[in-house]
């Protein structure tokens, strides 16, 4: 029986690193097709995200099953707990990178002008989330807690380009009065980067959670994660 366990949370973990695969898969192609506005790569990303939501679903399942069956303890349990809620995140994510595909399309193959990509620094910060979120399926693969500590730190980068977007999008308009309701939709890209972000940092979270059993979630801020951290190692003796 144990051993049939084991091999239950196995397929679990590998079928939640295979959504993160595809989920980052999604948010890579987006990103490149923002640049060129490229419809084509656009409905591509829409026509997988029925894929990702298939992954939620079967994830869901599989997941209730093994709770229901095998009535899970400590560090199992905590898995489990911690890859339910990473699902619900991966497959949010996804949801942003559709709706990016969406205003991809929206653009009917008109470039954005590459003055106003450099100037908002969105490269810049969509290589931050996809960095963002291949270090943390690292982390997972690893179970490594530097590793998903890191992702804080990142995360602010990723909300300081967001920050500044405005004032950039603001100066845009004030030269191009014409490109008003453009900047207006293009505000909601880099809304949605900023959200994946917050929701990787979701994932290193519940990294951390099952790996070491400390609740960081609603932290204030980094000194009071460290600090968590701290009283853990503390409390073990390390």
């Amino acid at each position: 029986m144990v051993k049939f366990v084991e091999d239950e949370l196995k397929s679990i973990r590998e079928e939640v690193l295979d959504m993160w695969a595809l989920v980052y898969d999604q948010m890579k192609n987006v990103c490149e097709a923002m640049a060129t506005s490229d419809k084509e790569k656009a409905w591509e990303v829409l026509i997988r995200e029925k894929r990702v939501n298939a992954y939620e679903l079967k994830l869901d399942c599989d997941i209730e099953d093994f709770l229901v069956l095998y009535n899970p303890v400590a560090i199992d349990m905590r898995f489990i707990v911690a890859m339910l809620k990473i699902n619900t995140d991966l497959e949010r994510i996804g949801d942003f990178a559709e709706n990016m595909a969406r205003f991809i399309i929206r653009q009917d193959g008109v470039p954005i002008d590459q003055e106003l990509i450099e100037k908002s620094r969105l490269k810049e910060m969509a290589e931050a989330v996809l960095d963002m979120l291949s270090t943390s399926r690292t982390a997972l693969e690893k179970e490594d807690i530097t590793l998903a500590n890191s992702l804080f730190e990142k995360d602010n980068k990723v909300d300081e380009i967001n920050a500044g977007a405005t004032a950039a999008l603001a100066e845009y308009i004030g030269s191009h009065p014409d490109k008003a309701a453009f900047c207006l939709d293009f505000k909601g890209v880099f809304l949605r980067l900023e959200r994946a972000g917050d929701h990787i940092t979701n994932l290193a979270e519940e990294i951390i959670f099952y790996i070491d059993a400390v609740v960081l979630k609603h932290s204030a801020d980094k000194s009071d994660r460290e600090q968590a951290l701290i009283r853990k190692m503390e409390k073990n003796g390390n």
